[in-house]
């Protein structure tokens, strides 16, 4: 069996794909896997990385909303296509599992012309152009929101990393808390606004250090590698204010967290979710408006707060989350509410997922 993973450009994209690639390992170590994607994408360097092959083919940008441009697609996507066909042509492809991004659109539709199943997955809870495409094409489709509107889809949370779909955060604190400086019993506020950091959350963080230090709130927070570490004068007998230019090791993190100040992509709230940290989350004020939409389900479940952007202030976070990290009933509560939402096994269904497909065209 030969399995096409089209997910390429962003890390929301190409993690899950992996996640799947390590799944279907895990059930058939001889599964041959080859993942597509662009010399512009971060796939270039975590697909090898990873263990995998990589097949790269011509990137065609998509507009995320229709406009003029959008007539020009078809025309730039010929090339791109063909490139894909000679993909599954080349490993006998027994299916297409795509997650969206710009290797997407040419993988479903060199699939579709060659008669191969197609497997989606869609993590935003507004899906963008190339997976609204692809699922009229689609075997089986898989989301990650219960309130999808892509038609026929099958709510399953998102692929995870191994390392944070098995985490057991109690189990791991005590040595992931010594891993960071921080003290074993205080409680702890966990910040990043991603991969790359957030400049509001980072200037809000660090104006309001030294107030949760004085509650009793320790930080660790990670800035983005390009943004300047803060300078920090450690008080004798005040929590630790730590910061980091990058965390290498979300699962020590998270296990070292009580909560955490972060933003709204895909990923995040599913990996909290999973292991049941409660976060305040901060969409990103630009975009259409995706990462609200990704935080709301937890949110009413009780397992998070959501503020927008612009209400971020000292204010809120001393009104908002300083109450629940110096709770300890309602820091429970609120852990419980989003481990009982998450999903730690949407790998495995949607190993499942790719098996039903090809079983399916086999028998067509």
């Amino acid at each position: 069996m030969h399995v096409v993973l089209a997910g390429g450009g962003t890390a929301g994209h190409i993690e899950p794909a992996l996640a799947l690639a390590d799944a279907l390992r895990r059930q058939d170590p001889t599964v041959g896997i080859t993942a597509l994607g662009t010399e512009r994408g971060l796939e270039t360097r975590l697909v090898p990385e990873r263990g995998y092959e990589l097949a790269l083919i011509p990137a065609v940008p998509l507009p995320r909303k229709p406009t003029p441009e959008l007539i020009t697609v078809p025309g730039r996507l010929r090339g791109t296509i063909r490139a894909a066909e000679e993909v599954l042509e080349g490993t006998k492809a027994d299916a297409v599992v795509g997650f969206g991004g710009y290797v997407a659109l040419p993988g479903y539709l060199a699939a579709k012309r060659l008669g191969v199943p197609i497997v989606i997955h869609e993590a935003n809870a507004r899906p963008g152009l190339a997976n609204k495409i692809g699922s009229r094409y689609a075997s089986r489709v898989a989301v990650a929101t219960p309130d999808s509107k892509l038609r026929g889809a099958r709510y399953i949370g998102i692929p995870l990393r191994r390392s944070i779909a098995t985490l057991d955060r109690a189990a791991v604190r005590a040595e992931a808390r010594a891993a960071f400086g921080l003290d074993p019993n205080l409680p702890t506020l966990l910040v990043t606004g991603g991969s790359q950091g957030a400049r509001r959350l980072n200037e809000v963080v660090q104006r309001i250090a030294p107030r949760l230090q004085q509650s009793g709130v320790q930080i660790l927070h990670a800035v983005g590698p390009k943004n300047e570490l803060p300078q920090v004068q450690q008080m004798p007998g005040m929590p630790p204010y730590v910061p980091v230019s990058y965390l290498d090791r979300m699962d020590l993190a998270y296990a070292a967290a009580d909560m955490m100040l972060c933003r709204a992509g895909a990923m995040t709230v599913a990996e909290l979710s999973a292991v049941g940290l409660p976060a305040a989350y901060v969409p990103l004020p630009i975009g259409n408006g995706e990462q609200r939409l990704n935080a709301q389900p937890v949110v009413k479940a009780g397992g998070g707060l959501l503020v927008d952007d612009a209400e971020l202030t000292e204010d809120w976070v001393l009104q908002n989350v300083m109450p629940v990290l110096t709770d300890p009933h309602r820091l429970y509560q609120m852990s419980r509410a989003a481990a009982e939402f998450g999903r730690r096994d949407a790998d495995e269904l949607l190993v499942g997922m790719v098996y039903e497909a090809i079983a399916e065209a086999r028998r067509a």
